[in-house]
């Protein structure tokens, strides 16, 4: 979660310390004066991080129980009511229903509360192969939450495919397999689009999405859905003009 960038002039850098995106009282006042915020947190599978971790629970248990989830969990609280949408459990926090859809609505929320201009959503095009279809429909309901409910912002909702960079490793590893997908996908006319999802869609460099994302949100004739095609675009016009 951040409330600007450092490079444009509407920007303004915010420092989230000690703010928790499921308690929005720890960073409401941090929204004061800000032209736009980007909603950027989300998991991929709905694993016990911590608890692999700290050795408490094996990485082979948790990814077995995020892959086998397929049933929709209640969030803690409405959050486009409630002021802390935190579960009185923490390990209930890890979900989808509450880390890509309610997170996102409780921040939209209290953005256009403090009179934020321009929000940004980074949703997905598509889910990768084997997560579950939560992963995306929750950000979709996201999408069409905050669509409805607060029309006083210019709402931009980022769809990018899966993301690498080399500063993770292990990304590189996924973003290569995802290419090749791509090319067997492209090769079979796409008809394993549906199966493969993301999988089957060429990764983009994180720094692109970045650079597309800040150009989306300087552009005022942009909002909506912006997929990867057009993000693409406006990285190259704001490297562009870079450039000049």
């Amino acid at each position: 979660m951040t409330a600007s960038a450092a490079a444009p002039p509407w920007a303004r850098k915010v420092t989230w310390e000690r703010a928790d995106i499921l308690r929005p009282a720890t960073y409401s006042s941090l929204l004061a004066g800000a032209d736009c915020v980007v909603h950027s947190t989300g998991i991929l599978l709905e694993a016990d991080y911590k608890g692999i971790v700290r050795g408490t629970q094996s990485p082979l248990d948790a990814l077995r129980k995020s892959f086998a989830s397929s049933v929709p969990r209640p969030g803690a609280a409405d959050p486009l009511a409630a002021e802390d949408i935190r579960p009185a459990d923490p390990r209930d926090q890890m979900s989808y229903e509450i880390m890509n859809r309610d997170s996102a609505i409780a921040l939209a929320r209290h953005a256009e509360a403090a009179g934020v201009r321009t929000f940004g959503f980074v949703s997905a095009i598509a889910g990768p192969p084997g997560v579950p279809a939560r992963y995306l429909t929750t950000k979709r309901e996201a999408e069409e939450v905050i669509a409805s409910n607060f029309p006083n912002m210019r709402n931009v909702f980022l769809r990018p495919p899966f993301m690498y960079d080399a500063s993770r490793g292990l990304t590189l590893g996924i973003a290569a397999a995802t290419g090749a997908g791509t090319i067997f996908n492209s090769l079979t006319g796409g008809v394993f689009s549906k199966v493969m999802g993301a999988g089957g869609m060429k990764p983009v460099k994180v720094d692109t999405i970045a650079e597309g994302a800040v150009e989306a949100l300087e552009d005022e004739s942009v909002s909506g859905p912006v997929e990867t095609e057009r993000i693409e675009e406006l990285a190259t016009r704001s490297w562009r003009r870079s450039m000049l």
